[in-house]
């Protein structure tokens, strides 16, 4: 086959991503695709539609075409067997058909359609391929990042090492400015060689009260005291702002200490071994408001960081009781049939060792459901027309899978502008954050012990659409794909190597529209 063009366009005929493949000019592929949408017959189930010189092989994607442009030399089989993959592949990287999410990932599907075809010729590849080369994952681009990542890491311990240095500058000047500052107020009764006299300011001569040993005067250092004034101004500040944040309705704690001195935060090291493995799982779901999944899927990955060179020869000993069929993928450099029928990563070359101080992936995986129990936790909210012009709002979650415990559950509820909620019962607690225009509620904890809980509350001046999408986050320490580290070894002896272990399970984006 030839296949001289490959689109994605709107039923109205508009060409949203275009990739040509062959020599041809604009103009020429442009008249093709704007060709397309007036040889369509409306009635007919084909899957194909031919000119003098080209032949279009489409196929429906709810409101678009996935098209392909072939010359009509072409084997029709090899070419329909090709608009399966092109258009199997635009759901691996746009979560909807909508023309907006195939615009903001154009420059994805085109680097994957140019893994399908070269030069007018399909390639022997199938999508999990396809989704590896794109990826372009390398251990040389691990590198590189660790190795940036490390830099920008020393280059702010500097800047908070120069922040601390230059506050204690500040408070000995401080303290400097303060104990000359009674000499300053008792300065009118001394000599007034005590000074240098200059001409008298504006607001001085104003004021100006005829005394016989007050000059009119400079300091000729600045002192101390007109910082005292102008920190003063600031904490004022401080305060007439946080007055405003109170009758914006946003909740201030009043017994905290306003500190106007910089006081950077520095976050403590974790407590790790030289052998450490973190464990990060990521989820993205999208449900609609009626049931149904729309889009769920997990990313996990497996990084280890070693610090001595003495242990970068081992291996890592896994247990998977995983049995929902999560797609596993190891380093290109780590021994997949030990990995297969061990249970073990290990490299290829056991007499290689494992990079030093850096983090190293070694293990990721993914999985893909439209199954409602493979949710952590589920949520339905009921807003239903009370009559007043207004709705009364239940919610409930439920914990599905009851061996995880999830941390810090936020659920974000959308409010109409200017709509003040009453809460009439809530598991947990709940925030009004009215310059937001959302009630966010809070729960520390959902275990099995606490696997449901229900909030109401009534909106004036709303209809059941304004409360979506809500928006839900958590973490959790446990990994919802029951993979774990049980041991690492020596290559060596298999001898036992103390390790440590971080697993955390979080939510990039979870919504319910």
């Amino acid at each position: 086959m030839v296949l001289i063009s490959a689109a994605v366009t709107t039923k109205n005929g508009k060409t949203i991503v275009s990739r040509q493949f062959v020599e041809m000019t604009k103009a020429r592929i442009e008249g093709l695709l704007a060709a397309f949408p007036k040889l369509m017959s409306t009635g007919k189930q084909h899957t194909f539609v031919e000119t003098d010189s080209v032949r279009y092989v489409y196929q429906p994607l709810e409101k678009l075409y996935m098209l392909l442009i072939t010359t009509k030399a072409s084997n029709i089989l090899e070419d329909l067997e090709t608009l399966r993959l092109f258009a199997r592949v635009i759901p691996e990287y746009c979560k909807s058909m909508e023309e907006s999410e195939i615009a903001d990932n154009a420059f994805n599907l085109i680097f994957a359609f140019d893994e399908i075809v070269a030069l007018g010729y399909r390639e022997s590849v199938n999508l999990a391929q396809i989704r590896t080369f794109v990826e372009m994952d390398s251990h040389e681009e691990r590198v590189f990042q660790a190795v940036r990542f490390t830099q920008e890491r020393e280059a702010k311990n500097k800047m908070r090492e120069k922040a601390k240095e230059l506050q204690r500058q500040r408070m000995e000047a401080n303290k400097k400015g303060g104990a000359k500052s009674p000499n300053f107020g008792s300065g009118y009764g001394n000599s007034s060689s005590n000074f240098t006299p200059t001409a008298n300011v504006v607001g001085d001569s104003a004021n100006y009260v005829p005394e016989p040993v007050k000059p009119s005067y400079m300091p000729s250092k600045p002192s101390a005291g007109s910082g005292a004034m102008k920190l003063g101004g600031k904490v004022r500040d401080v305060d007439s702002f946080v007055d405003q944040l109170k009758e914006e309705g946003e909740t201030v704690a009043s017994n905290v200490k306003v500190d106007t001195k910089i006081a950077p935060i520095i976050p403590q090291a974790a407590n790790t071994e030289l052998v450490h493995l973190r464990q990060e799982e990521k989820l993205n779901v999208r449900v609609g408001r009626d049931g149904g999944v729309q889009h769920f899927e997990l990313h996990g990955l497996v990084t280890l960081h070693i610090k001595d060179e003495k242990w970068g020869r081992i291996r890592v000993q896994l247990e998977n009781e995983d049995s929902r069929g999560i797609q596993l993928q190891t380093h290109p450099n780590v021994d997949k049939d030990l990995f297969r029928t061990h249970g073990q990563i290990g490299l290829k070359i056991p007499t290689k060792p494992f990079p030093l101080n850096t983090d190293v992936g070694v293990l990721k995986w993914r999985l893909q459901s439209h199954d409602e129990t493979a949710l952590p936790i589920s949520i339905n909210c009921w807003p239903s027309e009370n009559g007043e012009n207004g709705c009364d709002v239940n919610i409930e979650y439920e914990l599905e899978q009851t061996d995880l415990e999830l941390n810090d559950v936020q659920i974000n509820i959308p409010l109409p502008m200017g709509c003040s909620p009453i809460v009439n019962e809530c598991d947990g607690q709940y925030t009004h954050e009215a310059r937001r225009n959302t009630l966010l509620w809070s729960l520390p904890l959902v275990d099995a012990s606490s696997k449901s809980g229900s909030m109401e509350f009534s909106a004036p001046s709303s209809t059941p659409s304004d409360f979506f999408p809500l928006r839900v986050s958590f973490t959790s320490k446990t990994s919802y794909a029951k993979i774990k580290v049980i041991d690492v070894l020596l290559v060596e002896d298999e001898s036992p190597v103390k390790h440590s272990v971080d697993t955390v399970f979080s939510t990039e984006n979870y919504e319910v529209v």
